[in-house]
């Protein structure tokens, strides 16, 4: 696989960097690489438990003063729920910041529970009041999902300032919707409903498209920061003629804040995060909508399953006190957490804010390695009418 292939490469170019450590550094030559190849043991409530390998790798392109740690995340993963989930996820800063190049490449054979569009849908299946005829709350799909994304970003001047342009790829493809057998109804499945609404096939959707971005970069070190801010403002224009069933375009947004609470241990902190996506023209397929825990790590909504709401427009907040747990050392740290979700969708005529779901939570931290801060992290996260779930996972949440 590509991603394998990557790793290998990068192996060897450090192999050869160290033999040549008498040699000056090169602009954007590779430097204090370093790879974690980590046996996976994850867990979350929409793929259970997920058993494979989690390659962590991080590296500088430049001088430590100037460039900011690169790092990639890879994962070949089975699931206890049958699922296979290959993944690359990358943000590789060039010497002296000058350039962010940021990946998110995946494929995936997988299922996962969809319970219907807004904020208000239940957590068992039933026929929606609002829409005779369809289901509303839990039901099954299996589906592939291929992902690429790629995203080049200039820096502007000495700022932490950049703009630049991206390419963006989904295919959800063998799309097949189920529901209990004990539930006898025979109603139509809300992917099923809303994409021959919309005018979409129900079993494959193509969304192709250029992002325009401007990203403010400010973190001390971006898997697990200490302190200082990000912002991304992302705005993605999908047309037919890149392959995109239907042509349309959605906003996002994405702002995160770190506060120090103790100087002398920045470990010790307050984290906000605030996202939100927007379909701003057009029509998106089912699968495509802005839905909860499809961040790029997936790491939003702790509380609930990934997909778990959906709908045309989202707005997410959380708030996390971070802690080390140790006097003088910072292996071991906690967490507590808080946060909210609201979708809004014309489908079902709810509107943002119309209704909030909340989520709340605490985790443990190991600190592994304390140079570029790999961490282990395990969450319990607790949400409305029952939704909890356990959170395994490598790094921080945001």
């Amino acid at each position: 696989m590509t991603r394998i292939s990557l790793f290998l490469l990068l192996f060897w170019i450090n192999l050869s960097v160290l033999a040549q450590d008498s040699v000056m550094y090169k602009p954007n030559q590779i430097r204090n690489f370093k790879l974690v190849p980590l046996p996976a043991i994850a867990s979350n409530p929409a793929n259970g438990w997920l058993f494979g390998i989690a390659p962590s790798a991080t590296w500088r392109m430049g001088e430590a003063e100037s460039t900011h740690l690169s790092n990639l995340v890879g994962n070949l993963l089975y699931t206890t729920k049958k699922q296979w989930l290959i993944s690359s996820r990358s943000n590789i800063f060039l010497a002296d910041d000058s350039w962010i190049l940021v990946g998110d490449w995946r494929f995936f054979i997988t299922s996962q529970p969809t319970f219907g569009l807004g904020s208000s849908s239940p957590n068992e299946p039933m026929e929606n009041p609002n829409q005779p005829g369809v289901w509303w709350g839990e039901q099954q799909m299996d589906y592939n999902w291929v992902r690429f994304y790629e995203t080049v970003l200039k820096r502007i001047s000495d700022s932490k300032f950049y703009l630049g342009i991206g390419y963006h790829l989904d295919i959800y493809s063998k799309i097949e919707n189920f529901i209990d057998d004990e539930v006898n109804q025979e109603l139509t499945f809300s992917n099923d409903f809303y994409n021959q609404t919309k005018g979409f096939t129900s079993n494959k959707n193509t969304l192709s498209g250029i992002t325009l971005n401007a990203v403010m970069e400010n973190r001390d070190l971006a898997v697990s920061p200490y302190e200082t801010n990000f912002a991304l403002i992302s705005y993605k224009i999908n047309p037919e003629f890149l392959g995109s069933n239907q042509t349309s375009s959605t906003l996002l947004l994405d702002y995160r804040h770190y506060f120090p609470l103790n100087e002398n241990r920045k470990r010790h902190l307050l984290a906000l995060w605030g996202y939100g996506n927007f379909l701003v023209s057009g029509e998106l397929p089912y699968m495509a909508l802005p839905s909860i825990g499809y961040d790029m790590f997936g790491r939003s909504g702790r509380g609930y399953s990934q997909g778990r709401f959906r709908g045309e427009s989202m707005v997410y907040s959380e708030a996390e006190y971070r802690f080390p747990l140790q006097k003088n050392k910072d292996t071991f740290g906690g967490t507590v957490f808080v946060n909210a979700a609201s979708f809004g969708s014309k489908m079902t005529n709810e509107n943002l804010f119309d209704k909030i779901n909340p989520g709340y939570g605490l985790g443990f931290r190991v600190m592994i390695n304390k140079v570029n801060r790999t961490t282990i992290s395990a969450d319990y996260g607790f949400g409305q009418k029952g939704n909890s779930g356990f959170y395994l996972n490598i790094n921080e949440s945001f």
